[in-house]
């Protein structure tokens, strides 16, 4: 430790979190120093000669590339310093979320066998029951810190879920109304997050990247996406349309997917900008209706979605989260026939703050008004 630093416990303020190399420089530029810092997945190995004569105490270095001189010097110097993992297809310690470009690499050159995603999904179906306490380790760690990009993501921003089955085929009326829905929230200034898979899901974030555009753009994209109706049984050709579309018209709205690889079958969609995908998809569940802080659209569903139902009834219930969110569920007959989910969702909100809260209607239309009307 330097004798100019005196030892303090590190606050938790995320000015204090270094995840780019422009931050990292910013930091030293400015402070001259990186005590007590937390660097995150930076690839520090042009750094060197910084590295050798800042102030390191109390850093943490996670997953950080840097030469063994400067990593043996930020030791020496009171840091903790996490060396990158060999040999996986993903970064446990990385410091955003995802991009779908990211996710899809090599989709052209190899198909989507060759991807990030699919590889990571191979790594996760070796390890999820060997038993191996360091792979279950990486996994937790990755999924903080995907959930500390995604609240960084998030700071601010109006957050409406729109939940919904992976069945939905596109070049469907309930694909289409589904995309209608997500283009309507989204110029409605609300950030749309969905589970990030296909179907329902896919749906709501292509609406979402639609929203800048002329109407006329979705009507087009909706017809091309229609070749490849469902990710099986091809996969690349069901992300291949997607991605043509995103070429076509470049530059889309932004909107979330929340997916998750132990569903690793059904693969993330293009169309959210900003992907946060775990391993636990109870982490994942959980943590994407808590941040759905303008309510949730629960389209027809099958088990997951009546699970995401209540996953988020029960907060509400308990106000756990403080004041109950808007829950609007549409299609009627498949709410209260098919899958009778809303006659005891309403039983449970019967004389309790979230009664005022909850919704069922018949179109897909109303929901947006529906949700307004909610506080949403």
């Amino acid at each position: 430790m330097h004798a100019t630093t005196p030892a303090r416990p590190f606050d938790g303020s995320r000015d204090r979190e270094i995840e780019s190399l422009a931050e990292f420089d910013e930091v030293v530029s400015s402070q001259g120093s990186l005590a007590h810092h937390r660097v995150q997945a930076v690839d520090l190995t042009d750094r060197t000669e910084v590295l050798l004569t800042l102030d390191t105490t109390g850093a943490v270095f996670l997953g950080c590339p840097m030469e063994p001189e400067a990593a043996a010097t930020a030791r020496a110097s009171g840091a903790l310093v996490f060396p990158p993992v060999p040999g996986l297809p993903f970064d446990p310690y990385r410091g955003f979320v995802y991009s779908p470009d990211e996710l899809f690499a090599a989709l052209r050159q190899g198909g989507y066998e060759a991807t990030p995603d699919a590889l990571t999904y191979a790594w996760f179906q070796r390890t999820r029951t060997d038993g191996d306490v360091f792979a279950s380790m990486l996994r937790s760690i990755h999924d903080d810190a995907v959930s500390d990009a995604l609240d960084e993501l998030l700071v601010g921003a109006r957050v409406v879920g729109v939940m919904g089955g992976h069945a939905m085929a596109r070049g469907t009326e309930a694909y289409a109304g589904a995309a209608r829905l997500g283009r309507e929230l989204a110029r409605g200034g609300l950030t749309v997050a969905t589970g990030g898979g296909p179907g329902a899901m896919e749906a709501a974030n292509l609406g979402a990247y639609a929203a800048p555009f002329a109407d006329g753009m979705l009507t087009e994209a909706l017809l091309l996406l229609a070749k490849a109706p469902s990710f099986t049984p091809s996969i690349t050709d069901w992300a291949t349309a997607a991605f043509e579309v995103r070429a076509r018209w470049p530059r889309g709205g932004p909107s979330v997917g929340v997916p998750t690889w132990f569903y690793g079958h059904e693969p993330p969609n293009p169309f959210a900008a900003h992907i946060a995908k775990y391993f636990s998809n109870a982490t994942r569940e959980d943590g994407l209706l808590a941040r759905c802080t303008a309510g949730v659209v629960f389209l027809p569903g099958a088990a997951g979605t009546v699970q995401e139902i209540f996953d988020n009834a029960t907060p509400n219930y308990y106000e756990s989260r403080g004041e109950p969110t808007p829950m609007v569920l549409v299609d009627r007959a498949h709410w209260t026939e098919r899958l009778p989910a809303w006659p005891l969702l309403r039983a449970l909100a019967r004389e309790r703050s979230m009664e005022d809260r909850i919704a069922l209607v018949d179109r897909i239309e109303e929901a947006p008004e529906a949700l307004k009307r909610l506080g949403g």
